[in-house]
C-alpha cells in the first residue's frame, strides 16, 4: 500500500509544484510563498489518500489554508516583537572579554556551574526561567545558581592572586 501512495504522489506531485508556486507567489513574498509550498506539498503527500482525481483545485485549497498558517504566525511574531521592544531594556552585563579574570575563572569551573551562571549573569534569567531551560526544578535551580556562586567567587580569588590582584577592593564598601 504504502508503495502505491508514493506512486501517486510522485505522479500527482510534478504538476502541482509549479501552478501552486505561481499561485502563492501572488499572494506574499517569494520566501513565504516557497515556504507555504513546502508545506502544501507535505500536506498533500500526508493526505495522498483525499486527493481528488483532479487535484489541484483540491490543493490551491490546502495552500490557502497553510497561507493562512504562515500569515497568522507572522502576525504572532510582530506582536511578540513589538511586546519585547516595548520592554526597558536591561542593563547591559558584562561580557567574559570585559573581564579576563572572570572568563578564566568561569574556563575552570564545570561546564555545567558555567552555563547556570550565563544563564543567570548574561542572560539576566530568574532561578525559575533557569529551571525551565535547565529541565530541573526552580528550588534545584536556586540551589545550583547559589553553589554555583560560592565556586565562582573561590575561583575568582585563585584567579586573581595569581594575576596579581590580590589586593582586589571589589565588594567592599570603605
Amino acid at each position: 500500500m504504502d508503495e502505491s501512495r508514493r506512486e501517486r504522489f510522485e505522479r500527482v506531485a510534478p504538476g502541482l509544484v509549479e501552478p501552486l508556486r505561481r499561485y502563492l507567489v501572488r499572494r506574499t513574498d517569494p520566501d513565504t510563498a516557497e515556504d507555504v509550498l513546502a508545506e502544501t506539498l507535505l500536506v498533500c503527500w500526508r493526505r495522498v489518500d483525499d486527493l481528488p482525481e483532479e487535484p489541484l483545485p483540491w490543493a490551491y485549497g490546502v495552500a490557502a489554508n497553510c497561507l493562512r498558517n504562515a500569515e497568522r504566525a507572522a502576525r504572532r511574531q510582530r506582536r511578540v516583537a513589538a511586546k519585547v521592544a516595548a520592554l526597558e531594556p536591561r542593563a547591559p552585563a558584562r561580557e567574559p572579554a570585559d573581564d579576563p579574570d572572570l572568563g578564566v575563572a568561569l574556563g575552570r569551573m564545570r561546564a555545567e556551574d558555567a552555563e547556570l551562571l550565563r544563564l543567570w549573569a548574561w542572560e539576566q534569567l530568574t532561578p525559575a526561567e533557569i529551571a525551565t531551560v535547565l529541565g530541573i526544578t526552580g528550588n534545584a535551580a536556586s540551589i545550583r545558581l547559589h553553589r554555583a556562586r560560592e565556586k565562582l567567587r573561590i575561583e575568582l580569588r585563585k584567579v586573581q592572586r595569581v594575576s596579581g590582584h590580590e589586593g582586589s577592593r571589589e565588594g567592599r564598601t570603605s
